[in-house]
C-alpha cells in the first residue's frame, strides 16, 4: 500500500476540455476501495470479538467516520473552515426521531409536529435516507447566502449558523422537546447498516472529488484568482460541495440517533463540532484518506485513555488515571502531532495502490 499526491487540476483546464472519460476514475478508484476494505476489516474483527462495549464503541467510530468524510466534502475540497456543520447533524437526527417513534409517544411528547408526521413511523433506514434529503435542502438554502462569504467571514458565518440552529431546537418545545430529551427512537446494534453507510459516504466524497464540481472547487481552493478567471463560478461549486457535504452529516446524525436511541440539542453542538474538526485537520483536512484515518487513530487514542482513566488492574493493585486528564493528554497528543505534522498525518496524499513507473521509465530513456 503506497500513498501519493493527488494534485487538483489546473484551473485553465477546466473550461477548455474534460478529461478522457472515466480516466480519472480509473486512476483514483483504489483510494475508496482501500479505505472501504478498511472499514470491513475492523468490522469484521468486531463481529469476531463478540464483546457488546467493543461493538457499541466501532460502531460510534463508524457515526464519526460518515460525518468527518461529510466535513471533508466541504472543508477539503473548499478551503474554507466550516464550524456549522453539526448543525445539520442536529437536523438528521431529529428527522430520523420524528420518523421512527412510536406515533403514541410523539403525540404526547411532540405535539406540535405535522398531523400526517405524528401518525407516521418508518424503518430506520428509510428515515435515515429521509433524514439525508432534509439536511441537504437546508444546506441548499443556508448556501445559498453563506457560500458568497470567503475567509475567516464564511467561517464566522457558519458559527453563526450552528448557534442558530441549536437555538431554534432547544426552544421549540411542541416540535423538538426543547432542552429536554427526545427518547423512544429505536435503537440498532447490528452493526452493518453503520458499515454501511460510512462506505457510502466514502465513495459520494470521492465521487465529488473526481467531478468536474470538485475538481473546480479545488482549483478555485488553490488559485482562486486564477480560477475565477478561467470561467470557475466559485460560489456555486461551493454550494454543490456545501449541499452535499449537509446530506452527509444529516445522514450521520440520523445513524447517530439510532445508535443511542435519545436525542438532545447540545449533543450537537460546541462538543461535536470541535472533536470532528479535530479528527479531520489531525488526518488531514486536504485528502478523504486523512479523513478516515484521523478517526480511527483518533478515537482509538479517545477510548485507550477512557480504558487507562477507568483503571487498569495489575495484581491486586488498579493503575488508572486521574480524573479529567483524559482531555488534557488528547489535546497535549493533538499539538504534539500537528506540531510535527502541520498538514496532518496524511497530508493532501491518498491512500492507492497504483505502481509508479515514471522512475522505470525515466530509466529506459
Amino acid at each position: 500500500m503506497t500513498t501519493a499526491t493527488v494534485s487538483p487540476l489546473p484551473a485553465d483546464l477546466l473550461s477548455s476540455r474534460k478529461p478522457a472519460p472515466f480516466s480519472l476514475a480509473r486512476r483514483t478508484i483504489m483510494t475508496p476501495v482501500l479505505l472501504s476494505l478498511l472499514i470491513l476489516a475492523i468490522a469484521g474483527l468486531t463481529v469476531l470479538s463478540g464483546s457488546k462495549p467493543f461493538n457499541q464503541a466501532v460502531i460510534d467510530v463508524f457515526v464519526r467516520v460518515t460525518l468527518v468524510v461529510g466535513l471533508y466534502i466541504f472543508i477539503g475540497n473548499s478551503g474554507v473552515l466550516s464550524f456549522g456543520h453539526i448543525g445539520f447533524t442536529c437536523m438528521g437526527a431529529y428527522a430520523a426521531a420524528w420518523l421512527t417513534i412510536n406515533p403514541i409517544m410523539k403525540k404526547s411528547a411532540l405535539p406540535g409536529l405535522p398531523q400526517w408526521l405524528l401518525e407516521t413511523r418508518l424503518p430506520y433506514w428509510q428515515s435515515a435516507f429521509l433524514a439525508a434529503l432534509f439536511a441537504g435542502v437546508a444546506a441548499l438554502v443556508f448556501g445559498r447566502v453563506l457560500m458568497r462569504l470567503s475567509g475567516i467571514a464564511a467561517s464566522i458565518a457558519t458559527f453563526a449558523m450552528l448557534a442558530m440552529i441549536n437555538t431554534i431546537y432547544s426552544n421549540w418545545e411542541d416540535v423538538t422537546g426543547a432542552t429536554s430529551s427526545v427518547v423512544g427512537i429505536p435503537i440498532v446494534r447490528t452493526i452493518w447498516p453503520y458499515v454501511g453507510a460510512a462506505i457510502i459516504s466514502i465513495f459520494i466524497a470521492w465521487g465529488h472529488a473526481i467531478s468536474r464540481a470538485g475538481l473546480a472547487l479545488r482549483a478555485a481552493r488553490d488559485e482562486p484568482t486564477a480560477a475565477a478567471a478561467s470561467g470557475v463560478d466559485i460560489p456555486r461549486a461551493r454550494l454543490v460541495a456545501f449541499t452535499i457535504s449537509g446530506a452527509v452529516m444529516g445522514l450521520g446524525g440520523a445513524l447517530m440517533a439510532h445508535s443511542i436511541g435519545v436525542v438532545t440539542p447540545d449533543t450537537f453542538y460546541l462538543g461535536l463540532t470541535f472533536i470532528t474538526l479535530s479528527m479531520l485537520v489531525v488526518g488531514g483536512m486536504g485528502s478523504l484518506s486523512g479523513a478516515v484515518i484521523g478517526v480511527v487513530l483518533l478515537s482509538a487514542l479517545i477510548q485507550a485513555l477512557r480504558w487507562l482513566e477507568a483503571g487498569v488492574a495489575i495484581g491486586s493493585t488498579t493503575f488508572g488515571l486521574p480524573k479529567g486528564l483524559q482531555e488534557i493528554a488528547l489535546g497535549v497528543i493533538m499539538i504534539v502531532i500537528l506540531a510535527l505534522r502541520p498538514a496532518g498525518l496524511i497530508g493532501n496524499r491518498e491512500i492507492t495502490s497504483f505502481r509508479r513507473s515514471s522512475r522505470k521509465q525515466s530509466s529506459q530513456q
